[in-house]
């Protein structure tokens, strides 16, 4: 079925380039007043003046955008969705003083989303989780990612990744599953008898195989942190991962600068993530490489933390910087991509144009689909999100409002 979207007052196409923009490339989004886009099936044939398209595409079905917006759909490609009860007691914790690590040290943290995970049943955590992606999707994304994490057993770590792939077939979005089995140390290992190295152990030899021989994730992550993951431990199990056909990402420099970003580089990984306390060496290391610089916000703004990812630094410097919203139950508990790019445009002192490339086309990248989706553009998948603003710049500055009025991913509704 041929479709043309039409009376946008604006359509941003993202178009050009089928891979991550980097420096001034990232602030051309492509503006086009009164555009129109036509699709055919899954796939996007032409975009361009309304005008010239409806002449083109006179008997095609016509989709009204009243006078909204059309992008890109979003797409998120930092999610730890796949998690029991919510750990609203540690935001208070966090503001009498208590630190990230410390309340880790505690038994919270990480620790406390692993002990409820492991006692419930996959059936009631994709019941728990489908209500979630969906007000995700609400607000324009099309494409997302999913982490595992909460696990930390192979038993745990595979029930939540076959979650993963059961919202794959149940939901209308494109979702991308990640092992993070290398979340944290459980607590088991690290104390007498059983040690760290033995779950780096168990990481490499038991946990990765059996991932990758079931085929449930694309990519292995690893959180590259003092206090967490040493550099030498990240790049064994990050090894492992990629010797058994997986893609690499890495949680790198979230809290202190520990040489991750260049680990990053070093190994190809497709995205190095969060980056908040990166170093200079690492900022070269990534503006060098291919490796992607997705840049969290909402989790040092709510984790009541001042320093946010060096942006403007990485853009300079020629890294390629994308956006996504870590939601997670700990320190970023928000569906609402959009606000990301208020924070993209208040804190990280990013362009509307750039915010925007880096929620859609670098996005896209950090996932290793830049050929794919991202951008609105001939060849490309019908994934769009239209939203009730009359300018794209309206976007980041309703912040915290829902304005996604529609979405497609394929074609087909994702949102309405």
């Amino acid at each position: 079925m041929t479709r043309l979207f039409v009376n946008a007052s604006q359509v941003v196409t993202c178009a050009g380039p089928a891979r991550a923009r980097r420096g001034a490339e990232m602030a051309d989004a492509g503006f086009i007043p009164n555009g129109a886009v036509a699709t055919e099936g899954e796939h996007i044939v032409a975009v361009g003046p309304q005008v010239e398209l409806e002449a083109q595409y006179a008997t095609a079905e016509r989709v009204d955008c009243a006078r909204g917006v059309l992008t890109p759909g979003l797409v998120d490609s930092h999610t730890h969705g796949i998690f029991g009860k919510p750990r609203h007691e540690e935001q208070e914790l966090r503001a009498s003083g208590l630190g990230y690590m410390e309340i880790a040290k505690r038994g919270g943290g990480i620790h406390s989303s692993v002990r409820d995970l492991r006692q419930r049943p996959e059936d009631e955590l994709f019941e728990l989780a489908t209500p979630r992606i969906r007000r995700i999707l609400a607000h324009g994304v099309t494409t997302l990612e999913l982490k595992s994490g909460y696990g930390l057993s192979l038993e745990d770590e595979l029930k939540s990744l076959r979650v993963i792939r059961r919202l794959q077939e149940a939901l209308p979005v494109r979702i991308v599953p990640t092992f993070l089995g290398a979340h944290e140390i459980p607590l088991e290992y690290r104390a007498a008898p059983r040690t760290r190295d033995e779950y780096v152990a168990l990481l490499i030899h038991e946990m990765i195989p059996r991932v990758a021989a079931e085929g449930l994730a694309q990519f292995a992550d690893i959180f590259c942190e003092p206090g967490v993951y040493t550099l030498d431990e990240s790049r064994q199990v990050l090894g492992a991962a990629r010797a058994h056909g997986l893609a690499l990402k890495l949680h790198a420099d979230e809290l202190e600068p520990s040489g991750a970003a260049e680990l990053a580089a070093e190994l190809g990984a497709t995205s190095a993530d969060h980056l908040a306390a990166i170093s200079e060496g690492g900022i070269k290391a990534l503006a060098a490489s291919q490796t992607v610089a997705t840049l969290l916000p909402g989790t040092m703004m709510f984790l009541g933390r001042s320093r946010q990812a060096p942006a403007r630094a990485l853009i300079a410097a020629g890294a390629a910087v994308a956006l996504a919203s870590d939601f997670n139950p700990g320190t970023s508990p928000t569906v609402n991509f959009p606000l990301m790019l208020t924070l993209a445009v208040s804190q990280l002192h990013m362009s509307v144009a750039e915010a925007v490339v880096a929620a859609t086309v670098n996005g896209a990248a950090a996932l290793g689909l830049a050929t794919k989706t991202g951008q609105l553009a001939p060849g490309f998948s019908a994934d769009l999100a239209l939203y009730e603003i009359e300018d794209i710049r309206e976007l980041p500055y309703w912040y915290g409002d829902h304005r996604c009025v529609r979405s497609w991913v394929r074609g087909n509704a994702c949102h309405s």
